[in-house]
């Protein structure tokens, strides 16, 4: 079956977050990190046979949900997960949220590497720890790791957890697996364990691969909680749900606890059921929104070398999340994004954000009909052409 992404789907007065927090409705929404698409049909339909039948009270996570989470990894990324390894929670923030309050006191500290997903700082600062940041180095339009600054910054008996996000938003990287392995060494060698982000898992282009941080090795899997979620790829987030692996069963059970202190151990009727047709039934689906999603990459590529030659953006990976250079205008990311809402009405996110290194970069979300992104690009030109 071939399904149609260049469809335009008005998403206008659903109190859609992304489309009706502007004031105007001129704007043009690339910020939140959702996408313009229909999910799968198969979830649709899946979902439409749930409301009819009409009753919505507490549900039951079946034995047949583990058996489409663990049936889905094996299958696409060759990683082999116990079901007992498995928590359900209601979101990947609120895994991480509950993972450092479980392996962490007040006061310790927690390591990312910005510029990174901006909930990451608000979940360390809601634990009473203390972010610290290992930069990512910016060069030739990539992100790399600067193995030494990660080593000093492990080595600090403070320093309690590692927050990776694999693949990496905003920078557009899906780790390679030598990268994954020299991370992993030095935060073992510290006692450091690495809870890893990887809700655009999915989102990968052929050419790269993503490695599940867990399965590099059975060390690797015992000092490390991973996190995970269907909600980017098949564009579900409004229906909460989130796996949390952890095979280290103290660690697990230090994971369980806080998930009950926070009260996120419960989860609705309709993310188990779409997770569970997501992973049994939604693969074509998703491999033809990789491909779009990676040919609107190419289109903003291209339309940024003749347009924009002054803007380059980061090569992507992964994600549909993309990272533009915009030191030239002079203009601090904050600033940028109110006058480009109020000048242009075209609505992204600043680059600060993502911690200070963002300063001076702008984000896009490319996951809408090509006809969407060309409007964007074109309401940029205008702006930069107008100042």
């Amino acid at each position: 079956m071939k399904y149609n992404f260049d469809k335009q789907i008005s998403r206008r007065g659903t109190d859609s977050y992304k489309w009706d927090s502007a004031e105007s409705e001129n704007v043009l929404p690339m910020w939140v990190a959702d996408m313009d698409f229909r999910t799968a049909p198969a979830i649709v339909d899946a979902l439409r046979r749930r409301v009819e039948h009409g009753i919505f009270g507490y549900t039951r996570v079946p034995d047949s949900y583990y058996e489409a989470v663990t049936g889905w990894f094996a299958r696409r990324h060759g990683w082999t997960i116990d079901r007992e390894w498995i928590i359900y929670t209601s979101g990947v923030v609120p895994a991480i949220s509950a993972v450092i309050k479980a392996l962490t006191v007040p006061g310790d500290k927690v390591l990312v590497q910005t510029p990174v997903y901006n909930c990451f700082f608000s979940s360390i600062r809601n634990n009473g720890c203390e972010m610290v940041s290992s930069p990512l180095v910016f060069a030739s339009n990539t992100f790399t790791i600067d193995y030494e600054d990660l080593e000093r910054k492990t080595a600090d008996p403070k320093v309690k957890v590692m927050l990776l996000c694999n693949p990496h938003n905003p920078a557009g990287r899906v780790w390679k697996r030598e990268e994954l392995v020299r991370i992993g060494e030095i935060c073992i060698r510290h006692d450091v364990t690495v809870v890893s982000d990887e809700i655009h898992c999915e989102l990968v282009f052929p050419e790269y691969r993503y490695t599940p941080f867990a399965s590099i090795s059975e060390n690797f899997r015992h000092h490390s909680v991973v996190c995970i979620s269907p909600s980017k790829a098949f564009n579900i987030a409004g229906l909460q749900i989130a796996n949390i692996i952890c095979a280290d069963a103290n660690r697990r059970a230090k994971i369980d606890r806080a998930i009950n202190d926070n009260e996120v151990c419960d989860v609705n009727p309709f993310g188990v059921i779409a997770t569970q047709v997501a992973y049994n039934e939604g693969e074509e689906w998703l491999n033809q929104l990789i491909k779009y999603l990676q040919a609107n990459f190419l289109y903003m590529q291209e339309f940024c070398r003749e347009h924009l030659p002054e803007f380059p953006i980061t090569v992507l990976e992964g994600t549909y999340l993309v990272w533009m250079d915009c030191h030239r205008l002079g203009i601090h990311s904050q600033e940028l994004e109110q006058r480009l809402v109020n000048e242009a009405g075209l609505w992204l996110n600043a680059g600060t954000m993502y911690g200070t290194e963002g300063k001076g970069f702008m984000r896009w979300n490319i996951a809408c009909p090509r006809t969407t992104l060309a409007e964007g690009l074109k309401r940029f030109t205008g702006f930069v052409r107008n100042l």
